[in-house]
């Protein structure tokens, strides 16, 4: 049985490839955020997390972000978004 994973780390970068290697980091990131299960689920049908200005639909079993919202307002054309889910306390 697995479980929906309550907690993630959003990385937002400049540019995703391929290439990129290892796991994302605040290090490479423009901006990160740890957001947090609402219980909602968004318009894409998929659960809704929102912490430190993000808001986001995140698949958590592929770890796809579905939509997300920084301050309130869609990412730039060229902006790429990682996630890694957090471990529970």
């Amino acid at each position: 049985m697995s479980t929906v994973p309550q907690r993630f780390e959003i990385f937002l970068v400049a540019e995703f490839t391929e290439a990129d290697e290892g796991p994302p980091s605040a290090a490479n990131a423009l901006r990160s955020a740890v957001v947090e299960a609402t219980g909602d689920t968004g318009a894409s049908g998929y659960p809704r997390y929102a912490g430190n200005g993000m808001v986001a639909d995140i698949d958590p079993e592929t770890l796809t972000v579905e939509a997300l919202l920084v301050d309130g307002a869609e990412l730039d054309y060229g902006m790429s978004v990682r996630v890694i889910a957090v471990p529970g306390l």
